[in-house]
């Protein structure tokens, strides 16, 4: 039984409008908002700022992550090329299990960021807006910017992975 073309063209839609939600969050915090933040608030106002982005990216950034897996799954099990759970024998496979591997690279990055390395900087932002010497900070603020970079990059070769998967 083949999957009628409303349901395929409707987990499309979803997957691609995942894909835009997330890689933007992510590139806009990572390229724009974050280092203007950082260059033109002071600390306990970045703080603050950090707080509040957090509680409004987070639900979306989660929720995009969860669209993202469940019309994956419901694509790629319609796929003729798909032949079952690890058998990577054509180029498409081969794409999409890559393309899976850089995926959950970038989740659990984006969870350590989450719950690592956001709260870390609220804190050390609370205690610079406190006066107190935050000795870490230079540190973290590296570690945050290396991390983003990163998962953009990963977003790029999951992008690629997807045309790769496409043209097969």
């Amino acid at each position: 039984m083949s999957t009628p073309f409303w349901a395929l063209s409707a987990a499309f839609w979803l997957h691609m409008l995942a894909t835009v939600v997330w890689i933007g969050g992510l590139s806009a915090a990572a390229l724009l908002v974050l280092p203007a933040a950082r260059r033109s608030l002071e600390p306990e106002a970045y703080s603050r700022f950090l707080a509040q982005l957090r509680r409004n990216l987070d639900p979306v950034s989660w929720l995009s992550l969860l669209v993202l897996t469940a019309t994956g799954m419901f694509q790629m099990s319609a796929n003729p090329n798909y032949q079952g759970f690890l058998a990577i024998d054509n180029r498409w496979a081969a794409a999409i299990f890559f393309k899976h591997i850089v995926f959950l690279i970038m989740v659990a990055l984006s969870a350590y960021m989450t719950w690592g390395i956001l709260p870390r900087l609220q804190r050390i932002a609370l205690r610079q807006a406190r006066g107190l010497e935050a000795l870490e900070a230079s540190a973290v603020y590296r570690q945050e910017i290396l991390l983003m970079r990163l998962n953009l990059i990963l977003s790029a070769i999951v992008l690629g992975l997807t045309a790769i998967a496409r043209a097969s």
